[in-house]
């Protein structure tokens, strides 16, 4: 890609503009370089961290589906669903937001409706299988590492765009932006030259002529005064 230069005057206050907007455009490049490195070192520890908790959430889940596979075969259908009708305990669900290198990400938090926490069995135990309990006593655990899971990946949906944008402002600058006004400097430079070597042949043609023009006007006072001196 052929680059083309900015559509500018030549002139030394021109050079001045051009040159403050190079030294703002290096400065931020940098400061953008620095925070796509740091972006990406933030992302990918996220990465990790999303794939211990995701292994951790799965596990999780295994067990209760195995325990509620369990409680589903020695249970039958409509006490399972009569147990289950009536929930004990909800939450309530809170989203805040953290700062993380300029992106504001979401944090999710809840609290139990019910006063105590640990009640969670909307039945009793006369009817029901000890694997019920287990599910959702597996079920209760996996919960919070569950929307811990959500809020970690949207924050990591969120760093991925913005170190995507980082990415393209660092190239845009590199490649573009940079390179334009270094080509358009070297231009004017290159004009204010050219106009510096003209002023001066000029300057030199125009002393000719004077030093010409006063080397006549002394021959001809020469030749004056030498006739003068003839008819004397």
């Amino acid at each position: 890609m052929i680059m083309e230069r900015l559509n500018v005057n030549p002139t030394r206050m021109m050079l001045t503009v051009m040159k403050k907007r190079l030294a703002t455009s290096v400065r931020g490049h940098k400061l953008l370089k620095d925070k796509r490195d740091e972006l990406m070192k933030e992302f990918l520890d996220l990465a990790r961290a999303n794939k211990e908790l995701r292994d951790q959430v799965e596990d999780q889940l295994q067990y209760v589906y195995k325990s509620f596979s369990v409680a589903s075969a020695v249970m039958s259908e409509e006490v399972l669903e009569e147990a289950l009708m009536f929930p004990k305990q909800g939450v309530e669900l809170t989203v805040g937001s953290q700062n993380v290198m300029s992106v504001d990400v979401p944090v999710f938090d809840f609290k139990t409706t019910a006063d105590d926490p640990t009640d969670i069995y909307p039945y009793g135990y006369a009817n029901t299988s000890a694997e019920l309990d287990m599910a959702i006593s597996d079920l209760s655990t996996a919960f919070p590492l569950m929307l811990e899971l959500a809020s970690k990946e949207k924050e990591a949906q969120m760093l991925a765009a913005e170190l995507e944008r980082t990415r393209r402002r660092v190239n845009a600058l590199e490649y573009v932006k940079i390179p334009q006004l270094e080509m358009t400097i070297k231009y004017i430079r290159m004009k204010l030259d050219e106009n510096e070597r003209g002023n001066q042949t000029r300057l030199m043609k125009v002393k000719d002529m004077i030093l010409a023009e006063a080397i006549r006007e002394k021959r001809e006072r020469d030749e004056a005064a030498l006739k003068d001196a003839e008819q004397v």
